[in-house]
């Protein structure tokens, strides 16, 4: 029996999410005594396949390189790993924009259901995953043939990125689907560590009440920390941060080593997102806010008086 992991990278490197499904994959061969492969899509992403050699646990890294391939349209993508899907048993992406995009497609045209989210394996055909978000786990077993699987990557270790020696077989990338077409994409530079793997997060709520005062209570707090900044929903829809800042059920899913909540209430939608957070600080005004109920340390104060004296401390 074999697994096929779809690998995110950035032509020259693998994403670190990609390490938490390759766990992933490997607890479920431990069932059945199987490899685990790896599909590096892409274009000029020779570095990045060789790169995904050294990740422990894979048998064998399958790299597809051609011009189809190279902005990762969904729908080239999809048609790409149907192209493989026939020799696996399970399908593994993780639960990112890039894996949401394309495994429902995958799963679609596969005619089989797809098992979201999972943070636990139990056998072969039985996982965990939370539901109502994250308020309950569900186990839920899948008799589809092939399954197709996004992987919550906080709910699993990173497999080591080095030790590995796998081989690369280099196979042909599909033609182009003609479905959709590539125009531009503007990349948001940031010098702060990516919000999903950053071990440090400080997040800011409506409370704030605007981006200038987002920018000037926040950036100084994570600067001293060295953190990633982060948003509650109601901030990034008041304009106080951007889309790619927002932590939650609709945003990203975190669990760092420290989550600092600044002026968030606490809402269901947000708590879904970094309840699993080694250590959860809160501070927050409102001595009733459900942030209190899974926050680790908790200070009623007013966070324009409290984050400044924080960072004049630290």
């Amino acid at each position: 029996m074999t697994f096929l992991v779809i690998a995110e990278h950035d032509n020259n490197s693998i994403k670190s999410a990609t390490l938490n499904t390759v766990t992933a994959a490997s607890h479920i061969s431990l069932f059945a005594d199987g490899q685990v492969h790896l599909l590096v899509m892409g274009q000029g992403a020779h570095q990045a396949a060789e790169a995904a050699t050294h990740i422990a646990g894979i048998a064998k890294v399958i790299h597809a390189d051609g011009a189809a391939l190279a902005h990762g349209l969904a729908e080239n993508m999809a048609a790409q790993v149907l192209a493989l899907a026939g020799g696996y048993s399970h399908i593994l992406f993780a639960a990112t924009a890039s894996g949401k995009n394309v495994a429902p497609r995958v799963a679609a045209l596969l005619d089989v259901a797809q098992i979201s989210d999972i943070t636990r394996v139990d056998a072969l055909d039985t996982f965990e995953r939370p539901i109502y978000a994250g308020n309950a786990m569900a186990t839920m077993q899948s008799q589809d043939a092939i399954k197709v699987i996004t992987v919550r990557t906080t709910g699993f270790d990173a497999a080591p990125a080095s030790g590995g020696s796998a081989l690369i077989e280099a196979i042909s990338a599909v033609a182009d689907s003609g479905k959709t077409r590539f125009v531009s994409s503007e990349i948001a530079k940031n010098d702060r560590p990516e919000l999903t793997a950053a071990k440090v997060i400080v997040s800011g709520g409506r409370a704030l009440g605007s981006n200038e005062k987002f920018t000037e209570v926040m950036t100084p707090l994570a600067d001293k920390l060295g953190a990633a900044l982060g948003a509650s929903r109601a901030a990034v829809d008041a304009g106080y941060a951007p889309n790619d800042w927002q932590v939650g059920q609709t945003g990203k899913i975190v669990a760092p080593q420290l989550y600092v909540a600044v002026g968030i209430s606490g809402a269901i939608q947000h708590l879904a997102g970094m309840k699993d957070s080694k250590v959860i600080v809160a501070i927050n005004k409102d001595a009733e806010a459900p942030i209190f109920g899974v926050a680790d340390y908790g200070l009623e104060a007013d966070l324009f008086t409290a984050v400044p004296e924080l960072v004049a401390a630290l």
